[in-house]
């Protein structure tokens, strides 16, 4: 059954426009409300936010919507997604709601549920939710209105959880870090994180001021991390995006370590330590490399549709502990319920402390192909995956290609564009190619 306003992850749009204003986010909030309403009619939900202005003005309507039909609230203030995730399990809450675009601009906004067990919404939820959207909004009689209370030692609960998924004995001193945190919902919490385990952090994009989230900095803008760590002479550049969920980082000499290497990485310390339950889950994005590096090493590699919801389902399907996406969303499944960016970071470090090597050591194994990716915006309800024209641009350059690469066009489930991806042996021809068909996209889009 179709969704009418939930996306892949959640329901994001501008800020202003249908459905991200104050009035839908209030009725989102009382749908919600009742969605998870127990037999007694009351229950329990977090609601944390990533560092955008607009935040505030959403937490307020989400806050009134839950009140208004029973719901009490607590509120977490500044929270990466994957805190969100595992403090409404320790809470015992019914539900979590997190207000964020992840590594969209400050323009952007969105609103994401988690269920009380720190996992995506089962379809039956959104679509209960979907189903009183569409219903009067009506408020419980005063005395059964929700409370709401603030938690005030969020973070530090967070941070514990985090450095309990290493060894209480993991000791990062005499590493040094710089720490990128996107003026994001890491800002405070990243940096602690590693220094509280030893390291000397260097930290940048830990200055939000509500409209300088994902500016120039974090996973999505990866030069200034690459910049400070060659200036810093780190050993290692994290950088996480606006929530906290997604992580890429730089070796010593200045090079980007994407999620596919990152993968490689804490797949290959887990199965030397015997820890690897069956393979790693990656998805349609993921580079060839990291399948024919597992391959060699006898670890099983499956490919889901793009979008954690999926790695997840595919993850939960095969009991694997390991998934995860090129753009450094990574689910390290014995930790956490959800990609969580800090945890998956620690994860590497641990397995480069192991083996005394280099970040840049360790990824010498997985040589990637080359893969071009090009965004194209497009509007209205056309579809241009499935125009004529374009299908017949990716037949002829994967017919050129004569099975030495492959192509792959999607739309995006979190903004308005279409991801035109090849990948292949030549990466002269590659960006040919891949520039070839972005042209038709974009000309059908015109």
């Amino acid at each position: 059954m179709g969704r009418k306003y939930f996306g892949t992850d959640g329901i994001r749009g501008p800020v202003g426009q249908f459905p991200i204003t104050p009035e839908f986010v209030l009725k989102l909030g009382w749908a919600a409300g009742k969605a998870f309403a127990r037999h007694e009619g009351k229950c329990r939900i977090l609601i944390g936010k990533d560092t955008r202005i607009s935040g505030y003005m959403f937490e307020s309507a989400l806050q009134a919507g839950l009140s208004a039909a029973g719901a009490d609230v607590l509120l977490l203030g500044p929270m990466p997604t994957p805190a969100v995730a595992y403090l409404t399990r320790t809470f015992h809450a019914d539900a979590g709601i997190v207000i964020s675009a992840s590594h969209n601009p400050h323009e952007d906004n969105g609103i994401k549920f988690f269920s009380g067990r720190g996992t995506k919404l089962p379809d039956e939820i959104e679509l209960k939710i979907e189903e009183l959207l569409d219903a009067p909004m009506s408020v419980v009689a005063s005395h059964e209105l929700g409370k709401a209370s603030r938690i005030n030692d969020a973070a530090g609960r967070y941070i514990e959880f985090c450095k309990s998924s290493v060894p209480t004995s993991t000791n990062l001193s005499g590493l040094k870090l710089v720490v990128d945190c996107a003026h994001g919902a890491t800002y405070k919490i990243a940096p602690s994180v590693f220094r509280e385990l030893g390291a000397e952090v260097i930290a940048i994009g830990n200055q939000p001021d509500g409209l300088n989230i994902n500016s120039g900095v974090g996973s999505t803008h990866m030069g200034e991390i690459q910049r400070a760590v060659l200036e810093h002479r780190a050993d290692m550049g994290i950088a996480f995006d606006g929530d906290g969920d997604r992580v890429l980082m730089v070796d010593h000499l200045g090079n980007v370590v994407d999620g596919d290497e990152l993968m490689f990485v804490i797949a290959t310390d887990l199965q030397e330590r015997g820890l690897l339950s069956g393979g790693v889950v990656g998805t349609l994005m993921s580079n060839l490399a990291l399948e024919l590096a597992l391959k060699a090493r006898q670890i099983p590699f499956v490919r889901a549709k793009v979008g954690d919801r999926y790695v997840m389902a595919e993850m939960l399907e095969r009991n694997w502990v390991l998934g995860g996406e090129n753009s450094g969303h990574i689910v390290c499944a014995q930790h956490a319920t959800t990609g969580d960016a800090i945890i998956a970071a620690l994860q590497v470090i641990r397995a480069l402390r192991r083996t005394g090597r280099s970040l840049a050591e360790e990824c010498q194994t997985l040589q990637k192909c080359p893969q071009v990716l090009i965004n194209v915006r497009f509007s209205g309800g056309h579809d241009p995956v499935a125009d004529p024209a374009v299908m017949a641009a990716c037949d002829a350059v994967t017919e050129r290609m004569a099975g030495r690469g492959r192509v792959l066009l999607r739309k995006s489930g979190t903004e308005p564009v279409v991801r035109v991806m090849v990948e292949g042996d030549d990466a002269a021809r590659v960006r040919e190619y891949a520039e070839e068909i972005a042209k038709v996209v974009s000309d059908v889009c015109a």
